[in-house]
């Protein structure tokens, strides 16, 4: 067998010794010059070796696993190493006829025990082998090789500026390191100042130091250095189609606006993916049996956008929409304006603001919105608590298992079942330090500066009881961003937009206007797709599909202008446009 070695290990489970000793040669053969492979003929032997590679400070990177073992099946050796090594990629290696693997391979995924699988045999390597190990080797690479930092940043780390730094660069998948002003790595950046802010420090690759700026200024200057398709201000002043908001829905409607010729500008005022792109792993995308990350999903989806030709501005959203004689005017919070023949307002949700006292004086330091992935290693072997019930807080809670000592999930109601998926529920039954509190809220938070312990109130007796705690992330209900709107994109009660045969009053057919199309709102020309639109499902998959619907519906919007002059109505709304079988 081979010895272990300094780099990261890649570990092989089987009772046979040939199919030991060919995995672990066709893996030396790709990937031995920056990993160890190592294998083992004994499930008791491999769980004696993993838990000394642990206790040797040794990173394993893949633990691949034969079903097939006598003595313990491959997938309850892989269940059990999650404890020993909680951030390696688990593969079952499955027997190719044995048809009742597909049983226990989504069992197995189900409960998080299997990331990926393999089948026996896995010959010819290029087709069978070596994509799934590069596929699981590149998620683990992703969040456990910090490789090359191209801001560093020092700041006190609960301190809410820093911590807004961390999360945008985190969020538009920024390189970076972030170090405490009182480590010796950070000591020694500051030391050639001549005078140190009490805001964070960001020190650039080029040797750029930012005492002073704006969200704007990081932004434009971290793209000067990597040359990313981005940009803080629009590079024309008209475009056919502007996308506001590059979530899910506006990134597919950026696809497929760019792909069918119309110059597309979009618009994003945090980051890339929107409260999707902040999700550890979505399972239930289709197309991703092993699940995918939302950030990995959304720079998929943005990288496949601009070499389509979109346009991105980031970190500079609307704050304004108006029409005029020029078209539809789209203001910019950064100053300035563009216009647009369309526009699809994209800009999803944000969660509810959590009402409890003490709450708002933590924010960013240890209370945050969202999953925050970046503050993962700051909570390792330390309490963590989630409020919520939904598909992010369940995804959240699974991630931040990996390092936290207990990971709970308070939830107001009586059960998980009725607002989570159901793989996401099975998979948190399944994970070892989550813990689940039923009808429980937040009653306070407390802390000198960052936070220290919460108030829990149990809703059913009223009793309330104090928990140590380091972290809170709160994600609770929906809320749109829709209040930059104007008064006549009409809205429920709620600030969701309304579109098609939700809007309210006579049909436009009766003032002189346009029918409405089924995306279209209030203002003819501007269109909702995905959770900002009254009605959503709130889902991945229907936000990627309603930003794609809106494109046609946008080319219907542009020849009704060109074949009917302005005052005058159509019958109906015309149903020629883009064929959708091109995609």
């Amino acid at each position: 067998m081979t010895e272990p070695a300094a780099q990261p290990v890649f570990f092989v489970v089987d009772e046979d010794p040939s199919a030991v000793e060919t995995l672990v040669g066709d893996l030396e053969r790709r990937f031995q010059a920056d990993f160890g492979v190592m294998g083992e003929t004994s499930a008791q032997a491999a769980l004696g070796r993993l838990n000394a590679l642990c206790e040797s400070g040794e990173q394993v990177a893949l633990i691949i696993c034969a079903e097939s073992m006598r003595a313990m099946p491959g997938s309850e050796l892989l269940a059990r190493s999650r404890s020993i090594h909680p951030d390696a990629k688990r593969i079952l290696l499955i027997d190719y006829s044995d048809r009742r693997m597909l049983e226990v391979i989504a069992h197995g995924m189900a409960l998080g025990h299997v990331d990926y699988y393999l089948t026996k045999p896995w010959r010819p390597r290029e087709h069978l082998l070596y994509p799934v190990i590069g596929e699981a080797l590149v998620a683990w690479t992703r969040l456990n090789s910090p490789g090359f930092a191209l801001v560093r940043i020092v700041g006190d780390h609960w301190d809410p500026r820093s911590f807004g730094v961390r999360d945008a660069l985190e969020r538009n998948n920024v390189p970076y390191a972030f170090y405490d002003r009182g480590s010796p790595e950070g000591a020694e950046l500051l030391q050639p100042l001549d005078q140190v802010p009490d805001s964070p420090v960001i020190f650039l690759s080029n040797g750029r130091v930012l005492t002073s700026y704006t969200r704007a200024d990081v932004a434009e200057a971290v793209g000067a250095q990597v040359a990313v398709a981005a940009q803080v201000r629009p590079r024309l002043d008209a475009y056919d189609l502007v996308v506001v908001g590059a979530g899910p829905a506006g990134l597919s409607a950026a696809v497929y606006g760019a792909s069918e010729g119309l110059s597309t500008l979009v618009l994003e005022s945090t980051a890339i993916g929107g409260q999707a792109g902040t999700s550890s792993r979505i399972r239930n995308f289709l197309g991703f049996p092993a699940g995918i990350s939302g950030g990995e999903l959304a720079g998929r989806a943005y990288e496949q956008a601009w070499m389509l030709g979109a346009e991105f501005v980031l970190m500079n959203g609307a704050s304004g929409l108006s029409a005029g004689e020029d078209g539809l005017r789209v203001t910019l919070s950064g100053g300035g304006h563009v216009t647009a023949r369309a526009v699809v307002l994209a800009t999803g949700v944000s969660y509810r603001q959590l009402d409890a006292p003490g709450i708002a004086d933590l924010a960013g330091a240890g209370v945050f919105y969202g999953s925050a992935l970046s503050e993962a290693p700051a909570v390792k072997d330390q309490e963590v608590f989630i409020v919520g019930a939904g598909n992010s807080a369940g995804q959240t809670a699974i991630y931040l298992a990996r390092s936290a000592r207990s990971v709970t999930l308070l939830v107001r109601g009586h059960s998980l079942a009725t607002s989570m998926s159901d793989y996401l529920v099975t998979e948190i039954a399944g994970t070892p330090g989550v813990h689940v509190r039923l009808h429980t809220e937040v009653a306070a938070a407390r802390g000198d500066h960052r936070l220290t312990e919460l108030v829990l109130r149990d809703r059913a007796s009223g009793r309330d009881e104090t928990v140590p705690a380091a972290a809170l992330f709160v994600m609770i209900g929906a809320t749109p961003h829709t209040d930059w709107l104007p008064g006549d994109v009409a809205r429920d009660r709620h600030g969701f937009i309304l579109t098609g045969r939700d809007l309210p009053g006579k049909d436009r057919a009766e003032t002189g206007q346009p029918i409405p199309l089924p995306l279209e709102t209030s203002l003819p020309g501007v269109f909702a797709a995905g959770d900002v639109h009254a009605g959503s499902v709130q889902r991945v998959a229907s936000a990627v599909g309603e930003g794609s619907v809106a494109i046609p519906q946008v080319h219907q919007h542009l020849q009704r202008q060109a074949t009917h002059p302005a005052g005058s109505a159509p019958a109906a709304a015309s149903p020629e446009g883009r064929s959708a079988a091109g995609g």
